[in-house]
């Protein structure tokens, strides 16, 4: 594998993580690669397929990623890559199939959304691929408001292609969403390779403000002095062309990239970024994933990301060449408001219900596509209810794609059970968000915060975020609400002096709580902990708190 990555790609030599991640795959095992943007994550697929018969099927969720990919291996001279999604012509998806048909194409690049039609397994199945990859696989456990329904249903997908090895490629998954990542798609005790998340050349700050006119006008004037090129996140489309448009009357070269642009502008936009013609690109989150360009300079949000995963992701666009960038969020606690709305965002219980009665009434099994039909609903809506019932054990799909009831279980159950199990997630995505919001206000290492996050542990001082960095001596003092809510979380300032130290749960610590029941430790601080509960989400603890009322206790597993 080495020398084929030396000869074939020019790579003389593999990053950590790669080959490990390469000899699990060649091996035939199922393989979650959990590594940093700008790590290689494509290399893994990109060697190993060269390494296995027949061609290697790539699930990417972006039209411009997809180009992306292929135009990189043409560029290192590598094998020819395919594509078959929705924007090209069909002359070209016709040549697409004839190169994959008769052995020319190496890798065949699809959006999960392709897959959820017959044909396309059909003759995906009939090429007999040797590697099933799903790149940003963190797509399936992804429920906010850019939601990809059909990512869930890729585990199906793979099973109808013939069951080839699969690989999950991700830049950032905490615990909980690697666990979903292998049981969405069906990994058979998979090979778990996961690379430092740390990324010490990009400094993290944040930047709290009274009121909106005051963080624009800041969003603006950083984005106008800080070296070029970079990128500034918004929450809303509205935001994403107001900004890019003021921006623009400074003299800037800005653009603004967002859902609802046309596919050309979008293409637009992404060439001129990449080619380096943009200074800056102000979009929403449906800008970057992938994105090969390692000179950004730096990444601002101008509102609060959803989680600390979509944030990770996020900055860590800037900086791949190694060299100096800056990451800023400007906060309001106003503006998480638009975010509990997007993590609130799951099928109520009469689309659930009513997406159950005609899967019932099918007395046997349908398509997806048949029930929305049936229940005048898009597919997207169709699919996440239908996602939540499989979830909830009341509908069943089967080899063919398409999905039955479970005998049993009456519509009302069904949706009751669906309905929980929307509850459980939307309460994940609250404490995500809780500790997204837990990071701007911190007072102690922010890097510490975001890597403790994701389980990897961190001595401060990191000298590169805005709270090790020495402050001035009139700076006012701060304080700091920890990311919790409920019994057994501290106020963060009256807590009494290490007793007990939180050393004692070291990150990985498999704890109960007794009314929150199990969790496991994620990462630890003084007197407090930050826990992952299985039914309630992130919870931080104060340890004086849970113990004086004997909340918490330690299982014998040591970790999970």
């Amino acid at each position: 594998m080495e020398r084929t990555a030396a000869e074939v790609f020019g790579w003389q030599e593999l990053r950590p993580g790669q080959l490990t991640a390469m000899e699990a795959v060649v091996a035939g095992r199922d393989t979650l690669a959990v590594m940093p943007t700008g790590a290689g994550k494509s290399a893994v697929y990109q060697v190993a397929a060269l390494c296995l018969p027949g061609p290697t099927v790539v699930v990417s969720p972006l039209i411009a990623l997809q180009r992306d990919q292929i135009a990189g291996l043409l560029d290192r001279g590598g094998p020819d890559g395919v594509a078959v999604n929705s924007a090209q012509p069909a002359g070209e998806t016709a040549a697409a199939w004839d190169a994959v048909r008769h052995g020319d194409a190496e890798y065949l690049f699809l959006s999960p959304e392709q897959l959820t039609k017959d044909e396309v397994v059909e003759r995906v199945a009939r090429a007999a691929p040797s590697l099933f990859v799903v790149d940003e696989a963190q797509c399936v456990a992804a429920w906010g408001h850019d939601f990809r329904p059909d990512y869930l249903r890729l585990g199906g997908a793979i099973e109808r292609v013939g069951r080839p090895p699969v690989l999950a490629l991700t830049a950032t998954a905490a615990p909980p969403v690697r666990e979903e990542i292998v049981r969405r798609l069906g990994m058979d005790d998979p090979a778990l390779v996961v690379a430092g998340f740390d990324r010490p050349n990009i400094t993290l700050e944040v930047e709290r403000f009274p009121d909106d006119a005051a963080k624009r006008r800041a969003v603006v004037e950083r984005a106008a002095a800080e070296p070029k090129p970079g990128i500034v996140y918004t929450a809303t489309r509205r935001d994403a062309e107001e900004y890019a448009a003021e921006l623009a009357a400074l003299g800037l070269s800005a653009a603004a990239y967002h859902a609802g642009l046309r596919v050309g502008e979008r293409s637009r936009v992404h060439d001129a970024f990449l080619a380096g013609e943009a200074d800056v690109v102000v979009a929403t989150s449906a800008f970057g994933m992938g994105i090969d360009k390692e000179d950004v300079r730096f990444v601002l949000h101008a509102s609060v990301p959803g989680s600390p995963d979509a944030y990770y992701q996020e900055i860590g666009r800037a900086g791949r060449d190694g060299r100096p960038a800056v990451a800023v969020l400007h906060y309001r606690p106003q503006d998480s408001g638009l975010q509990h709305l997007f993590a609130a965002r799951t099928p109520d219980e009469e689309t659930i219900g009513e997406v159950a009665e005609h899967i019932r009434d099918a007395d046997g099994p349908v398509a997806l596509d048949d029930v929305g039909e049936r229940a005048d609903l898009s597919r997207r809506r169709v699919t996440a209810a239908a996602n939540l019932l499989e979830e909830a054990g009341a509908v069943r799909t089967d080899t063919a794609g398409e999905v039955r009831a479970v005998p049993g279980v009456t519509p009302g159950d069904a949706a009751a059970r669906a309905a929980e199990a929307a509850e459980a997630r939307r309460r994940l995505e609250r404490s995500r968000l809780e500790m997204m919001l837990a990071y701007a206000e911190t007072t102690g290492c922010r890097r510490r915060f975001l890597l403790g996050y994701f389980g990897e542990p961190y001595d401060p001082p990191c000298g590169a975020c805005d709270v090790c960095e020495p402050a001035p001596s009139d700076a006012p003092a701060t304080s700091v609400t920890a990311g919790a809510t409920g019994a057994g979380s501290g106020d963060g300032q009256d807590d009494p002096p290490a007793h007990p130290s939180a050393a004692a749960y070291p990150a990985g610590t498999a704890v109960r709580h007794s009314e929150w029941g199990d969790g496991t430790v994620m990462s630890e601080e003084g007197d407090r902990i930050t826990v992952l509960f299985d039914t309630m989400g992130y919870r931080t603890l104060s340890l004086t708190a849970v113990t004086d009322n004997g909340l918490l206790t330690a299982r014998p597993e040591s970790s999970r």
